[in-house]
């Protein structure tokens, strides 16, 4: 591949975003100014300094637990002032170390702050604190006929706040969008301590630049979110959640060619290999779907069907015209959960069971062909004899590809290579017009490698909005940007 090019690891450019480490006094300040909420605590520091990505060691000074608004900006302007480094801090379920305190910073967790108010079954919306948990806000919302259609497999730990500052995706993005899409208002802290109410619960607002947009997806390197308001959808009426076995992944892309013929909604369109499949298997005490193996499988969730007599014709010709080799239909809702932990395990599976090397690309869905076949090619070559797991969202463009570490090779070593075959990679995601990020975010994991997506004019803007909303640098320093 060409253009294999990153900045040197050693000789990064001048970050003017970057905060100094601060001196113990100012740490001992802050603990004695707000008791209650700032702890020094070394086992609390070691928990909440890192997130799931567990490629940084944690190296927090200080954890804030605040539970009010107010308690969120008199830190942040004591913090301003002072010039000391904050990490904002969710269910930290983040994948791109951008929750990692790894350089002597306050860790602001809005743990604590978890109120959800009544939701509004007029305006279907529903205001809650940052600290809320995803499902929590699925379980408010259920008795009303409504839900944030927001959802992955971290929805039990993941925070609404964290999911909006990364703009996250998940297993229902082919039917609801993403995260942006689904938050009407925002309340925000800025790094001097001002709060701003943005959008609040209007559907309609065309009054200039929208604010809220730009904290959204933003890694909280602009300011801090502590409220939302969300918008809400009626619940999804009958669901049929469908497992097949597949050939390959051009029989994956030759399926869903062939779904968006039906008449029926797409709610989820996911696919994993037999490599994820047999460490799930190995981790938890799940059973394998079919008598024999496959290369690969299809989840797939439909909305619509009248019937699953209405469905039978169809599923027939799948099998006549071998598009799949074998399958099943779920009967019950027990039966649609265990298809559906085939398919969210398999994430926590992999860091169970070894040491996976994590990417996470999006392709426009009409470059997912082409993709596909440079992409086996390139990993035939640039991985010989390493186990690759693939799963991913498929219907949006989405792959995670995960390679995993020899049980013989040295962590450091292992790594090493990984991130020097990730440039092929990620030349081939450049060359067919796709993010080197689909929804993990950069954090620090990918900030080296964002001119693979994004331009120079456009980083050189995104570093002006950084100067503008925080001047100093204190928020997130070194995250996304270098």
């Amino acid at each position: 591949m060409s253009d294999r090019t990153s900045p040197p690891a050693d000789r990064e450019p001048p970050n003017p975003h970057r905060s100094e480490p601060a001196s113990d006094s100012a740490w001992s300040e802050l603990e004695r100014l707000f008791p209650g909420i700032v702890t020094r605590d070394p086992g609390e520091l070691a928990a909440f300094g890192l997130d799931y990505t567990r490629v940084y060691a944690p190296n927090a000074s200080a954890l804030a637990l605040p539970r009010t608004t107010e308690d969120v900006a008199s830190i942040l302007a004591f913090c301003n002032q002072r010039r000391l480094p904050v990490v904002p801090s969710g269910g930290r379920t983040g994948l791109a170390g951008g929750a990692v305190a790894a350089n002597g910073e306050l860790v602001l967790s809005l743990t604590r702050m978890r109120r959800m108010d009544p939701v509004d079954t007029v305006g279907n919306t529903v205001r809650v604190q940052a600290g809320a948990v995803t499902a929590a806000v699925h379980e408010h919302c259920e008795p009303h006929g409504l839900t944030w259609p927001v959802d992955f497999s971290s929805k039990g730990s993941s925070q609404v706040g964290g999911n909006i500052a990364t703009n996250a995706g998940g297993v229902k993005v082919i039917r609801y969008g993403l995260t942006r899409q689904w938050v009407l208002g925002l309340q925000v802290v800025l790094a001097d301590g001002r709060v701003l109410e943005l959008g609040g619960a209007l559907e309609k607002n065309n009054t200039g630049a929208d604010l809220r947009q730009l904290f959204i997806g933003s890694e909280g390197t602009l300011g801090v979110i502590t409220e939302a308001t969300l918008k809400l959808s009626r619940r999804p009426g009958k669901l049929d959640v469908f497992l097949f076995a597949v050939n390959d992944l051009a029989d994956v892309l030759r399926l869903f060619r062939e779904v968006k013929q039906t008449p029926y909604l797409i709610s989820a369109y996911e696919f994993f290999t037999l490599s994820c499949l047999q460490r799930l298997m190995r981790h938890r005490a799940v059973r394998a779907p079919f008598a024999s193996p496959s290369p690969f499988y299809v989840l797939l969730e439909l909305e619509g069907a009248p019937s699953t007599e209405a469905l039978e014709p169809w599923l027939t010709s799948l099998f006549e015209r071998q598009l799949v080799q074998d399958g099943t239909l779920a009967q019950h809702s027990s039966d649609a959960a265990a298809l559906w932990e085939l398919r969210e395990g398999i994430g926590e599976s992999l860091s169970a069971t070894g040491l996976p090397h994590k990417n996470d690309i999006a392709l426009p869905i009409a470059e997912l062909e082409s993709f596909c076949a440079e992409f086996e090619q390139v990993f035939s070559t640039r991985y010989p004899g390493l186990e690759i797991c693939l799963f991913g969202h498929i219907g949006d463009g989405n792959l995670h590809i995960n390679v995993m570490k020899p049980d013989a090779m040295p962590k450091e070593e292992f790594l090493r290579q990984a991130k020097d075959r990730d440039l092929d990679l990620f030349a081939l995601v450049r060359a067919h017009r796709g993010s080197i990020s689909a929804e993990h975010g950069i954090g620090l994991l990918k900030r080296n490698y964002l001119h693979f997506t994004r331009s120079k004019d456009e980083i050189a803007l995104l570093h002006a909005l950084k100067q503008a909303f925080d001047p100093h640098g204190i928020l997130n320093p070194g995250k996304v940007l270098l």
